[in-house]
C-alpha cells in the first residue's frame, strides 16, 4: 500500500473534518460523515484528520488510544477516503494545531466556552474529570479548521455550535490584525445525518454505547449484522411508514435501508406496502446492510494489516499538512507581534 504524492498547493476550495478515536465506528459515521467525505473529496481540496488530541479531554488508556487512532485512519481509507486525493493525517503529528489554539485562546471570552452545550453535557457525564481541556476544546477545533483556511467543514448538528465559534474567531482575528483566515461554512447532510440506536430509537447511535446490540459497527460480521437488525426495537403496528415522531423504530430501519440501497423513503414504503409484520422488512434491511458493510470491513482488515503502508500514508499526510500549517502559523505569529525565529 503505497501513498501517492499530494499536490503542492490547493487549486480548489478546501474542506477539513476529523473524528475522535474513542471507539469503534458505526453505520452512523458512514451516513453522517464518511460517505460525504468520499463524495466531497472529488470536488474539494480535502484534509481528513484523526483528532487524537481532542480525545484526551476524557481519560484514555494509552495503548487503546494508539490502537484506535490507527484503526480510525484505516477505516477512513476503507470507507473510500483516497490518500491519492485527500490528505489523511493524525492531529498530534502537526504541532501547529496547538500553537494556533493558544493564540485563539487569548482571543476567546470565558462566556463563549462556558455556554457550549457539549461542555455542559460532558461535564455531567465525567464529573470526576472536568478539566480545562474540556472547556477549551472548541478553541482547538477552531484552530484545526482555521489553520488550513477551510472553506467548508462537514459537521454534525452537535458540532454546529463549535463551528460558529470558529467563524467568530476568524472574523475577530481578521478584524484586529487584517485579513488572514477564511471564514468557514458548515456542510450538514439533510438525510441520514443522524442514525438512532437499534435498542433505543429515540437516542442517537453511539460508538461508546455500553450495549453492543444498540450499534451497528463497521467491523461487525455478516451474522452480527443480521442478529442486531433482527433484535432491533420497532413500534406498535405493522405498516412500513416513515414518521420519526410516531414511529421512531421503523423510521430508523428505513434510514438504514436508505443508506444501504439508496432507495427513497417513498420507494421503501411502496416496496413494503401490505407487509404483515416487520420480519420480512427486517430481513431485507439486514441483507442490504450486510452487502453494504462487508466490503468496508474487508478493506479495513486489509489496510489495517499493512502497518508499514498505513504509517507511510499518515507520515506523508502529516508532512503535507505541516507544510500548509506552518505557512498559516507564520502569518499569524507575525501579525500577533511575535519575533520571527
Amino acid at each position: 500500500m503505497t501513498p501517492h504524492t499530494q499536490p503542492s498547493a490547493p487549486s480548489r476550495k478546501t474542506i477539513l473534518s476529523g473524528m475522535q478515536p474513542t471507539g469503534e465506528l458505526n453505520i452512523g459515521h458512514v451516513a453522517g460523515a464518511l460517505r460525504n467525505w468520499v463524495a466531497l473529496q472529488r470536488e474539494y481540496d480535502s484534509l481528513f484528520c484523526v483528532v487524537d488530541q481532542h480525545a484526551i479531554t476524557v481519560r484514555q488508556e494509552p495503548a487503546k488510544l494508539r490502537k484506535r487512532t490507527l484503526d480510525m485512519a484505516a477505516m477512513f481509507i476503507a470507507a473510500g477516503v483516497d490518500p491519492a486525493q485527500s490528505v489523511v493525517f493524525v492531529q498530534s503529528h502537526v504541532p501547529e494545531h496547538v500553537q494556533l489554539a493558544w493564540v485563539l485562546t487569548c482571543m476567546t471570552g470565558m462566556g463563549e466556552c462556558a455556554r457550549m452545550t457539549q461542555f455542559k453535557d460532558k461535564s455531567e457525564k465525567h464529573a470526576d474529570n472536568i478539566n480545562v481541556g474540556l472547556f477549551t476544546y472548541p478553541i482547538l477545533m477552531a484552530a484545526d479548521i482555521l489553520l488550513y483556511n477551510a472553506d467548508l467543514v462537514p459537521v454534525g448538528q452537535d458540532q454546529k455550535q463549535h463551528l460558529e465559534l470558529a467563524r467568530n474567531l476568524a472574523e475577530r482575528f481578521n478584524h484586529h490584525y487584517s485579513a488572514t483566515f477564511t471564514v468557514p461554512e458548515p456542510f450538514i447532510p439533510k438525510v441520514g445525518g443522524k442514525i438512532m440506536s437499534l435498542q433505543e430509537p429515540t437516542k442517537k447511535m453511539s460508538k461508546s454505547d455500553p450495549n453492543e446490540k444498540a450499534s451497528l459497527f463497521l467491523i461487525d460480521t455478516d451474522d452480527q449484522i443480521r442478529n442486531k437488525i433482527k433484535r432491533a426495537v420497532t413500534d406498535s403496528g405493522t405498516d412500513i411508514v416513515y414518521d420519526e415522531e410516531a414511529r421512531p423504530g421503523v423510521s430508523n430501519l428505513m434510514s438504514l435501508y436508505h443508506i444501504a440501497t439508496g432507495a427513497s423513503f417513498a420507494d421503501i414504503e411502496r416496496e413494503f406496502a401490505g407487509s404483515t409484520g416487520y420480519a420480512p422488512f427486517k430481513e431485507a434491511v439486514a441483507e442490504a446492510l450486510v452487502a453494504y458493510i462487508r466490503p468496508i470491513r474487508e478493506r479495513f482488515l486489509e489496510v489495517r494489516s499493512d502497518t508499514d503502508g498505513l504509517s507511510a500514508i499518515l507520515r506523508q499526510g502529516a508532512d503535507h499538512a505541516r507544510d500548509r500549517a506552518r505557512k498559516t502559523l507564520r502569518k499569524v505569529y507575525k501579525k500577533t507581534g511575535f519575533v520571527e525565529y
